[in-house]
């Protein structure tokens, strides 16, 4: 009996450490979604790996100078900041580093010719110093190949120790190969498909339960909402979730519209299925979204003065993803969407994921951020470049100089759909001083999607 609960015991302590590291990679995937995380990662991954690995090299070769580390670790970490940057051509790269220090070689001899050997403490004619800068400037900019560190390459073949300029100049050359082989590998191979290992939507939330209350028309339209999205995908799945209150009358009728929803999106080629259940609400439709195998929750928005009702709050603070779907019209096309985003991460592109989705080949996808001072527009439009490039299609973006609010007043109604995030990532201090924007936009005439990341 103690070796059966010693057993039971270690089995548990095991699945709750399971459940804390599947905890741990979600947050961590989610944290690395944000571009900028992603990028300072691949910073501190790939500049001192590579440095380290020159280094190796250059202690194996003795005519190397020490004096190449410095161009090279300030332009890899050029090239890796701003991946879509204008600095950010392998080829640029290589050809700038070189000809910075071929033109610090052709000063170095030509102020010789002229003035002799350096003297002084450091052995650099100031002539020379002057003119590689200036050959540098010049060369560059009629290749058309600046790059930064070609100044620094320029500079140091004047001061190069162990190694001839020849030797300095052929290995920038290179290992700048190399470092931009590296470069070029991960920017094409990782960062420019990082939705197909990152982003979880781009491959999830193709099944899809819909609890189905309120006004027979809206949880209609919620449902055909739901079925947009999950058409999406080739394993795309809606089910229709009613709950009973236990009574057979009750089961039939519930059944019954259900199956009359779901006879309207079979004939879109769509498979849909029929669940109901009892209990509490949301309880049974978590309970529900586990056993049918689903990974998206699309409710219908409910709200009591404005404050979400305590089943979507539920639903919100469950380990899945979730929408709440507000319908206003009763038009089914959703050709014109605009997403709201306040920052960048997981929820930002699982919200343009679903627009995408519903949008299709011919529409239109706006993606706009606000802010309150003309000193942060150029990082929000750096932010929503970021967010929008992963799209394999036109979005436009937007920054507009005005609270949220009445920014929807004066655009909504121009959009079929507003998608907006549920706040969830915020505190519950900075919900109460600053009420999420959903709660203060129930005027505008624009069907509405609250999307909320699950917390698994």
């Amino acid at each position: 009996m103690d070796r059966e609960r010693f057993l039971a015991r270690v089995v548990g302590v095991w699945r709750r450490l399971r459940r804390i590291e599947r905890r741990e990679l979600t947050e961590f995937r989610r944290w690395a979604e944000n571009t900028s995380n992603l990028i300072h990662l691949s910073i501190l991954l790939f500049v001192p790996l590579l440095i380290g690995g020159v280094t190796i090299i250059s202690n194996a070769l003795i005519e190397l100078s020490f004096l190449l580390f410095p161009p090279l670790a300030s332009g890899t970490y050029t090239l890796f900041a701003d991946p879509e940057g204008r600095y950010a051509s392998p080829v640029k790269f290589v050809v700038g580093l070189t000809v910075g220090a071929l033109a610090g070689w052709g000063a170095l001899e030509l102020s010789q010719l002229v003035y002799g050997p350096p003297t002084g403490t450091f052995g650099v004619l100031p002539a020379a110093a002057a003119l590689s800068i200036l050959l540098t400037g010049g060369a560059t900019w009629a290749l058309q190949v600046e790059e930064p560190a070609a100044f620094s390459t320029a500079l140091l073949v004047l001061v190069t120790d162990r190694a001839t300029p020849q030797s300095y100049v052929l290995s920038v050359a290179v290992f700048g190969t190399l470092v931009a082989a590296v470069f070029y590998v991960w920017r094409e191979q990782f960062y420019e498909k990082r939705a197909r290992y990152l982003y979880s939507t781009v491959s999830a939330a193709d099944r899809v339960l819909v609890p189905m209350r309120g006004p027979e028309w809206a949880a209609a339209r919620t449902a055909l909402f739901a079925s947009r999205l999950a058409a999406a995908h080739e394993a795309g799945k809606v089910v229709l979730f009613g709950l009973v209150d236990g009574s057979d009358e009750d089961a039939a009728a519930v059944t019954t519209r259900l199956e009359r929803v779901a006879a309207d999106l079979q004939a879109s080629g769509l498979t849909c299925e029929v669940v109901v259940g009892e209990g509490d609400d949301t309880t049974a439709t978590l309970s529900a979204v586990r056993d049918t195998g689903c990974d998206l929750v699309v409710t219908p928005y409910e709200a009591n003065d404005g404050a979400l009702t305590e089943y979507v709050r539920g639903v919100f603070g469950g380990p899945y993803d979730a929408v709440a779907f507000r319908p206003v019209s009763r038009d089914s096309a959703w050709e014109r969407v605009l997403v709201m985003v306040a920052r960048p991460g997981d929820s930002a592109h699982a919200m343009i994921d679903f627009a995408e989705r519903l949008v299709g080949d011919g529409g239109t996808l706006s993606v706009c951020t606000c802010i309150g001072t003309e000193v942060e527009r150029r990082p929000a439009e750096t932010r929503l470049a970021n967010l929008v490039e992963t799209v394999d299609r036109p979005v436009e973006t937007r920054v507009a100089r005005s609270d949220v609010t009445s920014y929807l007043d004066a655009n909504a109604e121009t959009y079929d759909l507003v998608v907006i995030g549920s706040s969830g990532d915020r505190s519950a201090a900075s919900r109460f001083v600053s009420p999420p924007t959903f709660e203060r936009i129930t005027e505008i005439e624009t069907d509405v999607a609250v999307v909320d990341r699950g917390n698994p």
